[in-house]
């Protein structure tokens, strides 16, 4: 376990600097820059600002002085703002966190509790209504979904106020973001299901009388997770980090929506910082699913 755990680790380091590579010079060969605006910049004071943030130099020693200083924990300052990344970032992830931690618990509980009355229902009204849901759910964007619900229950029928700083109105973006995921896990568990409730050792431990409860909890329910935990791993990076589109929508401060602005406005300090920071979560996300396999089952073999 030992030695997998540090062979993710060096792996991990050389996706994020893979990631880092992509980020920063596609970044940089996009026409246009941070100061190009629609208010003309005098020569000399984008100059002065091009040689504060390191822009006048070769793309390449750009990149080296980004990476030392983020190696030493410094994220840098926003090229439009001013303002510390770490603080706007620190600030922003918590409430995606927020969000996102309360999206991935409904999805998750929902979706196995759904995914094992579908199995055990085979073919019968509950299964049946389950497939159609969630059917229905995967087919349908989370952006389409959360502009549905903002329009109904909070533009037409005033049942729910709009998301604000001031009223933490979570329901709604949790309902967008939770419903796709939910139902792909519950799709999951059922397939899982039916496939270990057709193995020989759940056969044998109902020939021997095992109660039903026990067969399900103890034998089928543990094997049929493994897929789950397969998907909920990056699932988790993804949704706690929310969804850029939904934030946006519900005009959420959040992490998410810090980098779609940050895409906008030709930030590239923020679009780096924010890029490493959820490429950070994934690999670590990713590493905790592999880990959670042998917990799941101890005859995995991680070596």
């Amino acid at each position: 376990m030992n030695k997998y755990v540090i062979k993710r680790i060096g792996l991990a380091i050389v996706t994020l600097v893979i990631i880092s590579l992509i980020t920063f010079f596609a970044m940089n060969a996009i026409p246009g820059g941070p100061f190009d605006t629609e208010k003309a910049t005098s020569p000399e004071v984008k100059a002065v600002l091009e040689k504060r943030y390191n822009l006048d130099k070769p793309i390449v020693e750009q990149y080296f002085i980004y990476m030392g200083n983020l190696l030493h924990g410094d994220w840098g300052v926003s090229i439009k703002t001013g303002r510390d990344i770490w603080q706007t970032m620190s600030t922003s992830f918590s409430i995606s966190a927020k969000l996102g931690g309360m999206a991935l618990l409904i999805s998750v509980i929902f979706g196995v509790v759904l995914g094992s009355i579908a199995a055990l229902t085979r073919n019968k009204w509950p299964d049946r209504l389950i497939v159609f849901f969630t059917t229905l759910m995967t087919a349908m964007p989370s952006f389409v979904l959360a502009t549905l619900l903002l329009y109904l229950f909070c533009i037409k029928l005033g049942w729910i106020q709009v998301w604000s700083a001031h009223s933490h109105n979570y329901l709604l973006p949790v309902i967008s973001l939770a419903l796709y995921p939910m139902a792909y896990i519950t799709r999951l568990t059922k397939t899982s299901m039916l496939d270990a409730l057709g193995q020989d050792y759940v056969r044998t431990a109902r020939a021997k009388g095992v109660s039903q409860a026990k067969v399900i909890f103890k034998h089928t329910l543990r094997n049929a997770l493994i897929p789950v935990v397969t998907y909920v791993g990056p699932e988790i990076a993804y949704i706690i980090t929310g969804s850029m589109v939904v934030e946006n929508i519900f005009t959420i401060g959040g992490l998410g929506q810090k980098f779609v602005t940050s895409i906008y406005n030709r930030d590239y300090t923020m679009i780096m910082a924010t890029t490493m920071f959820l490429a950070i979560i994934m690999v670590i996300a990713n590493l905790l699913t592999d880990i959670a396999y042998k917990c799941i089952d101890p005859r995995i073999n991680l070596e």
